[in-house]
């Protein structure tokens, strides 16, 4: 049973219990999901900095920022000829170079990873568009389950009103003119967005994230985060890391690859 199941179906008070006694010695993978707008990227930063403040071994990665796939995926999108399965395949090849480079690495040594986005974007996004649900499952199996997914929920139109506020127009695939559903882009970005907040909204359903309410300050927002952090996982189970350690110091940085790291010891 997955952990926001076991909120729903233990005592108060023994998922805690049951949570902060375990020993992450295989890392600790959090992660932060949200539609856009929804101040999910500016709470993984500050998540980021609260956990490197602490001491912790911490590495930060956010969603199609591998530098092997991003050639590919800007023709792509220039070019406007992408279809929803190869859009979803470019991402997944994606998440792959930066699951094998930075977040597996990461944890194998014990430590902590916040991945902004991670699979379920993929399957919101994808999903959205018409991939089947089983088969970006199936593309992203290599990776392993969060112990923690944070989805930061907002009204849609809020979102909506954050992201095209002062902007002239909207990204081709950004607004979904992919596919077809109207000739107005802000029309289609609106449909997309519902389509995509529906499938966030079945997997709290279901248990596999946890929702965070994203109204209000950065700083009531951060606080909740914190909050959740504490029930869910112990911190206190990483070990910090050594500060004369030059690993540590990439770690701290943020700037953690495991394939120049090993180039370096060579």
């Amino acid at each position: 049973m997955n952990i926001a199941n076991r909120v729903m179906h233990t005592p108060e008070g023994s998922l805690l219990a049951s949570r902060n006694e375990k020993s992450f010695t295989n890392g600790l993978l959090i992660v932060v999901e949200g539609m856009d707008g929804s101040g999910k990227s500016t709470q993984a930063k500050l998540l980021f900095n609260w956990i490197r403040a602490l001491g912790l071994p911490v590495h930060h990665t956010e969603w199609n920022s591998s530098p092997v796939v991003a050639t590919a995926t800007k023709a792509g999108k220039d070019s406007k000829r992408l279809k929803p399965q190869t859009f979803h395949l470019i991402h997944a090849a994606d998440f792959a170079d930066r699951w094998s480079k930075q977040i597996e690495p990461m944890l194998e040594v014990g430590g902590i990873v916040i991945c902004d986005r991670y699979k379920f974007t993929a399957l919101a996004r994808d999903g959205a568009r018409g991939v089947d649900a089983d088969i970006i499952e199936s593309n992203y199996s290599f990776a392993r389950e969060p112990d923690l997914t944070l989805y930061f929920d907002i009204p849609p139109e809020i979102g909506y009103n954050r992201i095209v506020t002062g902007r002239p127009s909207l990204k081709f695939y950004e607004a979904g003119m992919d596919m077809g559903w109207t000739h107005d882009p802000f029309e289609s970005y609106k449909i997309l967005q519902g389509k995509i907040k529906a499938i966030y909204d079945d997997l709290v359903e279901r248990g596999r994230i946890v929702r965070v309410d994203a109204l209000g300050t950065v700083t009531e927002v951060h606080t909740r985060v914190r909050n959740l952090i504490g029930q869910f996982v112990n911190l206190n189970a990483i070990e910090p890391i050594d500060e004369n350690d030059r690993l540590a110091e990439m770690i701290r940085m943020s700037s953690f690859d495991w394939g120049a790291f090993e180039e370096r010891e060579e």
